[in-house]
């Protein structure tokens, strides 16, 4: 199980960005992030794969462990050799290298196991595997989204971490993605999803958990989630079938729960 306790993170010494966080994501299972921007949600998971300090932060409290053992520490290629890895926001490729020379970079920590690997990432995604010579900056949004994933991937993670791996991606798009992360799911991997796309995290995640301002303020099994009022309002734009005008919207001020 890989586990965050009474996590504080603070950025240059002084900006207070995660005030206690506690999470866990169960072995072999889909946990859901969800919460606005600014919430913390890509710090939780800069602090679990050890990318905290090219940012300037610091886990100042608390303890992230993996199996029981403390990584919160460790540096961020021990932590994948562990088992964790990461698909930034933004995708991060290496634009100027092919798509296989991306892939192969990203399964540095694994080589032993490259070719099996790399049969893996083209058997999920096969546009990639379509062009492996292809200079990276040249694909389109959601096959650069995929080498992004298929490059974490290459190092045979246990557990997957995706920020916003919809981001900018059209309707038919984020389907695609949806049903790539519910089969490296069913091969055995761990997620931990974080999205703006509340609808599609939770309609495949097991558990979920709401951020704002840097804590935990929701924590439930996903499909309950679906059902809350407050997360059917805030988060998925539903109001039932009473929904008020545009006028009445724009100055709807009904708090959160949580935050009353």
């Amino acid at each position: 199980m890989l586990a965050l306790k009474n996590v504080e993170v603070v950025y240059s010494d002084v900006i207070l960005v995660l005030r206690g966080i506690s999470l866990t994501v169960p072995d072999g299972k889909i946990v859901a992030l969800l919460g606005a921007n600014g919430a913390g949600k890509t710090t939780v998971l800069r602090a679990i794969s050890g990318l905290l300090d090219i940012h300037n932060g610091e886990i100042t409290k608390g303890e992230i462990t993996l199996d029981g053992r403390r990584i919160d520490h460790m540096a961020a290629s021990k932590i994948v050799r562990l088992g964790v890895s990461q698909a930034l926001e933004g995708r991060r490729i290496l634009a100027e290298l092919t798509v296989e020379e991306n892939l192969r970079l990203g399964g540095h920590t694994s080589s032993k196991r490259s070719r099996d690997n790399l049969d893996r990432v083209y058997t999920l995604f096969p546009d990639l595997k379509d062009r492996p010579k292809f200079i990276a900056g040249y694909l389109s949004g959601g096959q650069q989204q995929m080498l992004a994933i298929g490059r974490a991937l290459m190092s045979s993670p246990r557990y997957l971490l995706l920020d916003e791996p919809s981001l900018g991606l059209a309707p038919l798009l984020v389907q695609q993605i949806r049903d790539i992360i519910v089969e490296i799911n069913s091969q055995g991997t761990g997620v931990m999803l974080v999205e703006q796309n509340a609808a599609m995290a939770l309609s495949i995640a097991e558990h979920g958990f709401i951020m704002e301002v840097g804590k935990v303020v929701m924590d439930k099994p996903a499909a309950e989630l679906l059902e809350d009022d407050d997360v059917r309002e805030f988060y998925l734009g539903l109001q039932g079938e009473d929904a008020a005008s545009f006028a009445e919207v724009k100055h709807y001020r009904r708090k959160k729960r949580w935050l009353s």
